[in-house]
């Protein structure tokens, strides 16, 4: 079969809208996914995908569900795993509903994903894309409970990209604060948003999206988005006290830009 699909889990806006508009262009049979019914259907109308789903990624069974419209379609040979989630605040603050989603959406979510495409991927193979964070590679008060599942999602492509069969690559994101929905819903006071907004310009959709469709195909397991920020997250994260008072200064930084 010379045609193939793909999926693109939290796609009806932001970074997974632009991924699977970039997979249309490339000429895939694109499925997008969300939460959002009703707008996972819109934006597969707009963009020219072939479906737009409700899907709600804790829900295991869905993903096998999922695959099995994208197969129809033609051979899945992509699967984005991009839904997640980004309540901020003190590990403290969270309450227990925030804790179980975050976790269970982020990280189950991306299991759930990585499990159905190894699962769905034909003889030609695939690319799983796990969009993760920065946040990920280092301490981040005010998103740590957040930072601790997307750590665990570049843990989990790390590991799997070297279980995965022949043919099949895995890959995870790492993209810096980017100029979407959730960042805005950020507390404007909060820490987490003083940290995001203190590289500088915020990252947009189109070039997040471009960097993750941009690992289909590489052998590249990890890609920070920009570079130079993963290297200082790294830094931080071999000495969490000492990176302490550079922290301190990130979020003034920060909390000058958001005036």
């Amino acid at each position: 079969m010379d045609t193939t699909s793909c999926v693109v889990t939290g796609g009806a806006r932001g970074i997974g809208r632009g991924i699977a508009e970039l997979m249309v262009a490339r000429g895939h049979q694109v499925v997008v996914t969300d939460v959002d019914a009703e707008g996972a259907e819109r934006t597969a109308r707009e963009i020219g995908a072939v479906a737009g789903l409700g899907q709600d990624v804790r829900d295991a069974g869905s993903h096998a569900e999922v695959a099995e419209v994208a197969a129809r379609h033609g051979d899945l040979v992509a699967w984005f795993a991009n839904a997640g989630v980004g309540d901020d605040g003190a590990l403290a603050e969270l309450t227990d509903d925030q804790v179980r989603r975050l976790v269970e959406v982020n990280l189950l979510g991306a299991v759930w994903s990585t499990r159905a495409a190894l699962a769905a991927f034909g003889p030609r193979g695939g690319d799983v894309v796990l969009t993760a964070s920065l946040s990920g590679l280092g301490p981040v008060p005010g998103l740590s409970l957040y930072a601790a599942t997307k750590a665990a999602v570049v843990s989990l492509a790390s590991s799997v990209s070297l279980e995965a069969p022949r043919g099949v690559r895995v890959h995870a994101l790492c993209p810096d604060g980017v100029d979407t929905a959730m960042v805005a819903e950020m507390s404007q006071d909060g820490t987490a948003k003083r940290l995001v907004t203190s590289g500088g310009r915020m990252l947009t959709v189109e070039e997040t999206a471009q960097a993750a469709v941009d690992l289909v195909g590489s052998r590249r397991v990890l890609r920070t988005l920009p570079g130079w920020r993963g290297a200082a997250m790294r830094i931080g994260q071999l000495a969490p006290s000492a990176s302490k008072p550079a922290l301190a200064v990130f979020a003034l930084q920060g909390k000058r830009r958001l005036r």
